[in-house]
């Protein structure tokens, strides 16, 4: 087995192995906790095709929604790193779709986003802006932006996030994200703030583009793991 990570710990739940942060608090804002099963005694038969379980007919739980399945329309296991599970999971078919579409945030568009892109960051209502660096911290719980200043932004603590985009280009099918913006309630305050990035007018606007298309992404995520609460 591989070596828990600092600040890890490993943890055996019904589901299956799950690496989870030491303190539950420190999670990334991305994960959705584990469901709880629905009782067999209340599900005589399967939830999808209504087969009547029996001493050969045996129920399986999905570990994303926590209902309960014949084998046949529960067999695929995936992997739900939403959950933090080691390794892949038994789910249903929907969860199984879910999961999928959520796999190619987590093995493309986090890359990009720890990666990071550069901006003219803009604070409040000020009118002086700053070319920074924005970047998601390695626990994915905190925007950090670089320049001669150093700024965070608790991923936590934001109400709102806008994608800014230009105007389609001759032959573009879509407009291409051109920045963001970005409504949090720093520490200590329950009145909100504003954070505006925009793209840096330099040769390279593919990186920032696809920076914030991932970012979109991630508030989706962000959206439903709160929801998910």
């Amino acid at each position: 087995m591989s070596s828990v990570p600092d600040g890890k710990k490993l943890v055996r739940s019904p589901s299956g192995l799950r690496m989870v942060a030491e303190n539950g608090a420190f999670n990334s804002p991305f994960c959705l906790d584990e469901p709880r099963w629905v009782p067999d005694k209340d599900c005589p038969r399967c939830m999808q095709c209504d087969t009547k379980f029996d001493f050969i007919k045996r129920r399986h739980h999905c570990r994303r929604c926590g209902r309960c399945f014949c084998d046949k329309c529960c067999s695929r296991k995936v992997a739900l790193p939403r959950m933090s599970f080691v390794d892949p999971v038994r789910q249903c078919a929907q969860c199984c779709l879910q999961s999928h579409k959520e796999g190619d945030f987590y093995e493309k568009q986090i890359k990009v986003l720890l990666a990071g892109g550069t901006f003219m960051v803009t604070l409040g209502s000020s009118d002086k802006c700053e070319t920074m660096t924005c970047r998601l911290s390695n626990n994915h719980r905190y925007l950090f932006l670089d320049g001669e200043s150093h700024f965070e932004v608790e991923l936590s603590r934001i109400t709102s996030m806008q994608i800014l985009t230009d105007a389609t280009s001759p032959g573009a099918t879509s407009p291409r994200p051109s920045g963001m913006l970005v409504h949090y309630k720093p520490a200590g305050s329950q009145e909100a703030q504003q954070l505006r990035l925009d793209a840096t007018n330099n040769d390279d606007k593919k990186t920032p583009a696809s920076w914030l298309a991932a970012m979109h992404k991630a508030a989706k995520l962000l959206h439903e793991s709160r929801d998910h609460q």
